[in-house]
């Protein structure tokens, strides 16, 4: 079977980012641009030949194909095996998993995470290393480099090959192997958990929800949660993946899980629910008439590690990114272990996690994950939850998150996210905003005093590598703090992240709405950063 070269032309692509890169379906599909950016990362790459490559995704519109493109150019470049999911689905955690269990080279993750699918949806792909985490900057760099160079990519002229039936073929002197997705994930997680104790909570009066929303989770929480531990058929709702993920926006928020916010909300609520996202990385808790903020479920299951077997010996440290509330600071400092702020991007927990340094790791985007893998892992964290409760029997959801602040104190907490603003007008306030931190240090906002203020810079413990302009950061003498970020998520205009934080240790005002608590600080950012009159927007699109 010959290898085809074939002739290209350089592209100004977007540069990978911290979630790969993302565009529209209809970009992915132009001539020779999802072929660019793999010859490219192969180009990067060195001593892979021979070696194992793991491909998979979410199961959105183009991902069949996309896979096919892939397995061809693998063969050609010279992979000993590539391993691919069955139907070409894998989830991102999984697909850690994977790579880490079967010793792979790296591995391509087929996804645009929470973004909308379909044939107008969204796109995307990210190289994961040997680690089974995603490629740090030096990688992404060089593949994004190459992008502009490139002038031929390597292929197979075959037909496309059965990616629903397990077992293995030929693409020339590469073995393909379709595996079942599901079975190495599931496998670990009864590692790390006591399945008995969690079938045996859920076997009882105990009743929860799991909301795959159409996407990649759906495989992974059935045959979990109602295979092996046994919860009632129908717990796992919206669980077959779908390539529009049913005309839905997969991202477990709020705004966009109604169907799972009404039922924990409504009358007959049960007494836990959770929601995962397109990829299955990211993961949103919801106790009856409550709701997990992700910065504190990092706190309490930081706090609450030792009720599970997998950390029953304690954990090392907590690392979160800047833009995460400071909860899990104050279990790290009780607990005497160590703790970590990071830029946004699950790539800068690698290091730490490969050290021994952290354990437990969170964003506030709603991912929260362990050293099992090395990505955010949205059913690990459902099932991290369900151990908590099963190690406290009696208390609620609620019960357990007003207690750790009665212990702790409660971080009011908040993001604003203005979607598809003017990428111009976005930029313009951000380099307004870095124009003001060296004057801002003493002023006073609206009665609250500036300690400091920055453009997040982070010097990585480990191999001492740099990562600046990662935020600007507003803060208070008093503990409180704004932070402004773009978000690199989307793949239309831009995305403006306020963040709003306060610190309050008395337990008698743990019960203020929250919005309300942070009034004053969502007025001062609102101010501060010339929001309305820079972008036109009077409110954010979202909050969270």
């Amino acid at each position: 079977m010959d290898i085809k070269t074939v002739a290209t032309t350089p592209f100004q692509g977007q540069k990978p980012g911290t979630s790969g890169l993302r565009k529209k379906v209809d970009v992915f599909r132009e001539r020779n641009y999802l072929e660019n950016f793999v010859q490219s990362a192969f180009d990067s790459l060195q001593g892979f030949a021979g070696q194992t490559l793991v491909v998979g995704g979410d199961g959105r519109y183009h991902n069949r194909a996309a896979a096919q493109t892939i397995l061809r150019m693998a063969a050609a470049n010279g992979f000993g095996r590539v391993m691919v999911g069955r139907g070409a689905i894998l989830s991102t955690p999984a697909a850690s998993c994977v790579i880490r269990k079967h010793g792979a080279f790296g591995g391509f993750v087929l996804s645009a995470s929470h973004n909308p699918g379909g044939p107008k949806g969204d796109f995307g792909i990210k190289y994961n290393i040997g680690n089974g985490g995603p490629a740090p900057e030096k990688v992404t760099e060089a593949i994004h480099a190459r992008t502009q160079t490139i002038e031929r990519y390597l292929t197979l002229d075959t037909p496309d090959l059965d990616l629903d039936s397990l077992g293995e073929a030929r693409l020339g002197d590469t073995v393909v192997q379709v595996f079942d997705p599901v079975a190495d994930y599931a496998e670990m997680m009864a590692g790390i958990f006591d399945f008995d104790a969690l079938a045996a909570l859920l076997g009882g009066d105990f009743r929860m929800i799991f909301d795959a929303m159409h996407a990649v989770t759906g495989p992974y929480a059935k045959a979990i949660l109602e295979d092996r531990l046994g919860a009632p058929a129908g717990t796992v709702i919206n669980g077959t993946p779908l390539e529009d993920f049913g005309g839905g926006h997969p991202d477990p928020n709020l705004a966009h899980a109604e169907e799972l916010v009404a039922a924990l909300f409504g009358d007959g609520a049960p007494d836990f629910g959770a929601a995962s996202d397109g990829d299955g990385d990211r993961n949103m808790i919801l106790g009856r008439d409550f709701f997990v903020t992700p910065s504190d479920s990092l706190a309490v299951l930081a706090a609450n590690a030792a009720l599970a077997p997998g950390y029953r010996d304690g954990i090392a440290g907590v690392a979160r990114s800047m833009p995460t509330s400071g909860a899990a600071d104050r279990v790290a400092e009780a607990l005497g272990i160590g703790c970590y702020e990071t830029p946004t991007g699950w790539k800068f927990f690698g290091n730490l996690l490969d050290a021994g340094m952290a354990t437990f790791c969170g964003e506030e985007s709603f991912g929260t994950s362990s050293d099992h893998v090395r990505e955010k892992d949205g059913l690990w964290a459902v099932l991290m939850w369900l151990s908590v409760l099963a190690g406290r029997p009696g208390e609620s959801v609620a019960d357990i998150v007003r207690g750790h602040w009665r212990t702790y104190g409660r971080n009011y907490y908040s993001r604003h996210d203005y979607e598809g603003v003017d990428a111009a007008a976005a930029e313009g306030l951000m380099d307004h905003l870095r124009g003001l931190t060296g004057d801002l240090a003493g002023a006073e906002l609206d009665g609250r005093r500036v300690a400091m203020a920055d453009d997040f810079a982070y010097t990585d413990p480990v191999d001492g590598s740099v990562s600046s302009r990662q935020g600007i950061r507003v803060l208070f003498e008093d503990g409180a703090r704004v932070v402004f970020r773009l978000s690199g998520t989307g793949t239309e205009g831009a995305t403006l992240r306020v963040y709003i934080e306060r610190f309050e240790p008395d337990p008698a005002q743990h019960g203020l709405e929250t919005q309300a608590a942070l009034a004053d600080l969502i007025a001062i950012a609102r101010d501060l950063a010339q929001i309305e009159q820079r972008t036109g927007r009077k409110e954010p699109t979202v909050i969270t």
